[in-house]
């Protein structure tokens, strides 16, 4: 797996910092990327596994990348960041998850709080627009649905 984004290696200026796993996602260490003492706001979104879809009871979900799943959210973070002129930072879990686990971290921080939500938002609704991450639910009665292929 590629290593993240690291200060001062992939863009210059605002930098990104994205990282695709099996393992539980570390909030601490996507938060600590991004901060830094000019930006007075730090927004992070985590998405957790919830026990209901459209109307119907979810047991479990399966996460499943592409081979370059991570280049691709790289990529789109990289774009958000210089886009927002902010460093961002996200990581995603893939492999089976149970309910309340957490498949998705991505945090900003930027000076004003009006700014980072916005650039927040954009970042999750990018990533999932472009990462190749597929999801497998497992509903009540042992009947599974794949979402967003």
């Amino acid at each position: 797996m590629p290593e993240p984004t690291t200060p001062g290696s992939a863009i210059s200026g605002p930098q990104a910092f994205a990282r695709i796993t099996t393992d539980p996602l570390d909030r601490a260490e996507i938060e600590a990327f991004v901060g830094s003492p000019e930006n007075g706001a730090l927004v992070t979104f985590e998405g957790v596994i919830r026990d209901h879809d459209h109307g119907e009871s979810v047991t479990a979900l399966d996460y499943e990348a592409h081979p370059t799943a991570e280049e691709f959210l790289r990529e789109t973070l990289e774009q958000v960041a210089r886009e927002t002129g902010l460093r961002v930072a996200a990581a995603h879990r893939i492999g089976a998850l149970t309910i309340g686990d957490v498949a998705l971290v991505a945090s900003v921080a930027a000076p004003h709080r009006a700014e980072a939500f916005a650039a927040c938002a954009l970042l999750v609704d990018r990533i999932k627009e472009h990462t190749p991450i597929w999801k497998r639910q497992h509903l009540d009665g042992g009947t599974t649905e794949w979402v967003n292929l």
